[in-house]
């Protein structure tokens, strides 16, 4: 605390970022990074970029980026709206679509920088409950609202909603934005951005950190009909004209063109998955389904923050999140084969140890 903070900074609560501790050893399984690293042909493209011209600013608008996004959907680059990762694109989106006169609503259970933003910019909000098993129901967002955000899949439960009802609930809320944020898009759920061209209230966010492993280069982006894109365009000139650097968009278009390196770690990742999914239930986890690049799974009798710090003593991380609903849960990242069998190599240790 400091007389020197404007009154704003005593009413946040931030959000926590996950650990990255410096660990010997250390199996990491609780930030959702790619276990296999950036396409070489991005790393590449970096490389290849680190000449004299970082003396000059980059394309304030990522051009070459988003024109290579736009042609992958079939759409225009004035569809897409590219930022410092897809935080910052979502930082954008709070500010300039989703403060209305009625309340912003997203799930009760879901990814945790929702309500830090709307506390940041004085949006009221309605966190929304999940059904029973963990899963987001359309049908609760048949009320008024100013406009909605969902994860889909939803972080950190990892279960996914069809296209068919996110298209009902653009056909639900015609008035209204409706932001679906498809950070873990590529593991398993289906894409709204084909619905891009026929709802004018839909804006789609993803990101390069997860399938693209591109996580410490920050790139995000946004697709949606030009108006939409236009408002997020106004924000960030208002905030900061360059948000990528020269290196990030020559690594982001490589590694979104590397279409090979892409499908082969994604199926990699799927296929452990579900061998890690199985694998837990046959220790008694009871493991929510997942179409994202981790699982959300709890003991049948042990306490997840017990569990996980066990984990944690083994230099094993997993994610545990202290809250309402969901304090039982881990949120396990997969990693490769080697990690996840030390991982559970770990867990049968714990359990064993816990059991006495």
């Amino acid at each position: 605390m400091s007389r020197f903070w404007s009154p704003l900074v005593h009413t946040l609560t931030p959000y926590v970022a996950g650990e990255q501790p410096a660990l010997p050893d250390l199996t990491k399984l609780n930030t959702n990074e790619n276990p296999y690293g950036p396409s070489p042909r991005a790393l590449a493209a970096i490389t290849a970029e680190t000449t004299e011209t970082l003396r000059l600013y980059p394309d304030p608008t990522a051009h070459r980026l988003r024109e290579a996004i736009a042609k992958s959907h079939g759409l225009d680059a004035n569809h897409i709206f590219a930022g410092n990762g897809s935080d910052e694109v979502l930082a954008h989106v709070f500010q300039a679509l989703l403060k209305h006169g009625k309340p912003l609503l997203f799930p009760d259970v879901t990814y945790s920088f929702f309500p830090t933003y709307c506390r940041l910019y004085a949006i009221d909000f309605r966190a929304v409950p999940l059904d029973d098993t963990m899963a987001v129901r359309i049908s609760d967002y048949r009320q008024p609202c100013g406009a909605i955000i969902l994860p889909n899949p939803n972080a950190p439960t990892g279960t996914a909603l069809p296209l068919t009802e996110i298209e009902a609930l653009l056909i639900d809320h015609p008035d209204q934005v409706v932001v679906i944020d498809e950070a873990y898009v590529d593991f398993g759920a289906e894409s709204a951005i084909p619905l891009v061209a026929h709802y004018p209230n839909l804006l789609v966010t993803q990101t390069f950190s997860k399938s693209r492993g591109l996580a410490g280069l920050r790139v995000g982006f946004a697709v949606g009909q030009p108006p939409l894109i236009e408002a997020l365009q106004r924000v960030k000139d208002s905030f900061n004209s360059y948000p990528l650097d020269r290196l990030a968009i020559a690594g982001a278009v490589a590694a979104w063109e590397d279409r090979a390196w892409f499908e082969d770690k994604r199926d990699r990742i799927v296929a452990t998955r579900e061998r890690l999914s199985a694998a837990l239930r046959a220790l008694q986890f009871e493991v929510l389904p997942s179409a994202a690049n981790f699982l959300f799974a709890r003991h049948a009798t042990l306490a997840g923050a017990q569990v996980a710090a066990e984990l944690r003593s083994r230099a094993i991380l997993v994610r545990h999140f202290p809250k309402p609903r969901i304090h039982d849960y881990l949120r396990i990242s997969i990693g490769t084969d080697e990690e996840c069998e030390k991982l559970l190599s770990g867990l049968a240790d714990v359990i064993a140890s816990l059991k006495k």
